[in-house]
């Protein structure tokens, strides 16, 4: 299985909506994401990068596979 590399909150919101997801929009503590029905909060890490570890996590809940975050530009 390919590494995933950490990466800036920028990034990921980049790469969700080239998956297909619309925002972030804001909401409580942290700004979200939706897809459909689906929602996915979006960390806030006060400009240091996101890691794998928690980027792993979020893939997992949306159903998108490493490949497919990986391709995503």
């Amino acid at each position: 299985m390919p590494k995933i590399p950490p990466c800036p909150r920028i990034e990921l919101i980049k790469k969700l909506r080239a998956l297909g997801f619309e925002g972030p929009f804001s909401g409580g503590k942290h700004s979200y994401m939706r897809r459909g029905k689906d929602k996915q909060i979006i960390p806030n890490p006060h400009g240091k990068e996101i890691s794998s570890i928690l980027i792993k996590e979020i893939l997992k809940q949306c159903g998108i596979s490493v490949d497919g975050w990986l391709n995503a530009n």
